[in-house]
């Protein structure tokens, strides 16, 4: 008998956000396919999965990540494709046409992907819909770096102004990491090591980072969620490890919405800010974000509410901006003990930004024994969450192999290490 419900095909199935679709789509009916380029994805181990697809690595060759997909698609039946990541986003991003001729596709409009990739469009952007933004120059080479820096007060934020540049004559992505310059000569060698790009150049501000998150349909909002962070990797400021959430910000929520509307976005996306003196603008992300479980947990089923964009005649509620639960608190269980480790051993690569004490170390640790604080993988059952405990344990495991090496090999790489640190400091 062949099986007529919709079927989803969700990428990078091992991420607790990728899990929390396989869970809330398959709760809902739908006939979901997990997909992975890790043969031991934990989300191949949810019992919500009906068939599973191992692809070539997009980060290796996102040439062979698309045909593979292409492949598949072209001889099964799948109503919608969601991608989780920029790595998967990119490569069926370019190849869209190719893709709608099979399914459907849970990404933005070029225009609209293409605006949020790059920092400089977004933030004039933001700048011009009346947010506060950090102050911000543009440089391309040492020279206009050493020009903006009297402009600007350090510590500086130096930002490739492109996110992720997906360069399909040579089939690989470029990413661009996010660093900072104390003074003018780390500010120098920042530069240098990005060579050939726009980047971007920002006064650091300190604060609370703070998330709006939404569903949006051609520009309107139709479901929307705020967390804050309280833990990142690194310390410093970066991906988050440990969120709770809260209630709508006015004035936040306000700015979300000026930006979706301005970029007539369909989709899921997180516009983040930073709560200091003022509310800062910082970017928008235009990808499933990787705190997307908290959200769930506290009662926003936002994987529901993307579907629904795509299907509407089939169950579809129409706008709506109801509570949700506010104070609960979720973490990725990875992220969560590495950051706990750094700040217990007082370990950052920027000891001159402000970063936690040891206390929140140890808070950290209590939040981990906290029954009423979830993991991302909460309810997502034993099976998966077992599967990413002993991914994590493999990766230690390699981890601390590396770390094991005859004395005096060590203590060079000790001194290289410390060397690095003094230049970069």
């Amino acid at each position: 008998m062949i099986d007529r419900r919709r079927t989803v095909l969700v990428t990078d199935a091992g991420r607790g956000s990728a899990i929390a679709f396989l869970r809330s789509l398959g709760t809902k009916g739908w006939r979901v396919i997990a997909a992975d380029s890790d043969a031991r994805s934990a989300g191949f181990r949810s019992r919500h999965v009906h068939e599973r697809l191992v692809y070539p690595d997009p980060a290796r060759s996102p040439r062979a990540f698309a045909e593979h997909l292409l492949g598949y698609l072209g001889s099964h039946p799948v109503d919608l494709v969601i991608p989780i990541t920029d790595e998967c986003i990119h490569p069926i991003a370019h190849r869209r046409s190719e893709f709608e001729r099979v399914t459907r596709v849970a990404i933005a409009s070029d225009a609209a992907l293409a605006l949020v990739t790059d920092k400089e469009r977004t933030i004039s952007l933001a700048s011009g819909l009346g947010m506060s933004v950090p102050e911000t120059r543009v440089v391309c080479d040492v020279e206009q770096a050493r020009a903006a820096a009297a402009e600007l007060a350090f510590p500086i934020v130096v930002k490739p102004s492109v996110s992720r540049r997906y360069l399909p004559g040579e089939d690989r992505t470029l990413k661009g990491e996010v660093t900072f310059a104390r003074d003018l000569a780390a500010l120098e060698k920042c530069i240098t090591a990005l060579n050939g790009h726009r980047i971007l150049l920002q006064e650091y501000r300190r604060g609370e980072g703070v998330g709006v998150e939404c569903v949006a349909h051609e520009g309107e909002v139709r479901r929307a969620f705020q967390h804050r962070r309280l833990a990142e990797i690194p310390v410093t400021g970066g991906a988050s490890a440990w969120r709770e959430s809260m209630p709508l910000d006015p004035e936040l929520f306000e700015h979300a919405r000026a930006l979706i509307r301005a970029l007539n976005w369909t989709g899921l996306v997180m516009v983040e800010f930073k709560r200091g003196e003022k509310p800062w603008f910082l970017e928008v992300n235009g990808r499933v974000w990787g705190s997307l479980p908290l959200a769930c947990l506290s009662g926003v089923d936002f994987p529901g509410e993307l579907a629904e964009l795509f299907f509407p005649g089939e169950g579809a509620r129409g706008a709506s901006l109801d509570g949700y639960r506010v104070g609960v608190r979720a973490y990725n269980l990875e992220l969560m003990l590495s950051w706990i480790g750094q700040v217990l051993l007082g370990r950052t690569r920027h000891d001159y930004l402000p970063r936690p004490g040891r206390g929140r170390g140890l808070s950290g640790i209590l939040g981990l024994l906290d029954p009423s604080q979830k993991s991302d993988l909460s309810g997502a059952g034993a099976a998966p969450r077992l599967a990413e405990a002993s991914r994590i344990a493999r990766k230690f495991a390699r981890k601390l192999a590396g770390a094991r090496k005859p004395d005096v090999a060590l203590r060079l790489d000790v001194a290289r290490e410390l060397d690095l640190d003094r230049r970069k400091a």
